[in-house]
């Protein structure tokens, strides 16, 4: 099993995304609102270092929120999520998209491992 990770930047993308991991028979997920650390630093006026200036030219400062999902997959369900994932948004490796991640999960208590 995998936990897997996703952090989407495009939030038009996720209710996509849900839809056809339901298809294709991945559920349970959890959706988050999350915020990145540039937005943070973007608000607080007291923050000043050196690079954030240049850091700042390179994020979109209208987005305000990410969208943070999280589920437990099979190992052979990775790559059907990935795909999906990529067809929906375009691609992760476009700029401000999002970024994921899985993380080899060895133990799990109160799911139902069989579906």
């Amino acid at each position: 099993m995998q936990m897997f990770m996703l952090v989407l930047n495009r939030e038009e993308c996720l209710e996509p995304i849900l839809e056809e991991m339901l298809e294709k028979g991945i559920g349970g997920a959890t959706i988050l609102e999350s915020t990145g650390m540039m937005r943070v630093l973007n608000d607080d006026q007291n923050v000043d270092l050196p690079m954030l200036g240049l850091i700042r030219h390179f994020y979109n400062p209208e987005r305000k929120t990410s969208k943070t999902m999280m589920t437990l997959i099979r190992d052979e369900q990775l790559p059907v999520l990935m795909k999906i994932i990529n067809d929906k948004t375009g691609g992760l490796d476009k700029p401000n998209t999002g970024i994921a991640f899985a993380i080899p999960t060895t133990f799990v208590e109160g799911l139902d491992t069989n579906q």
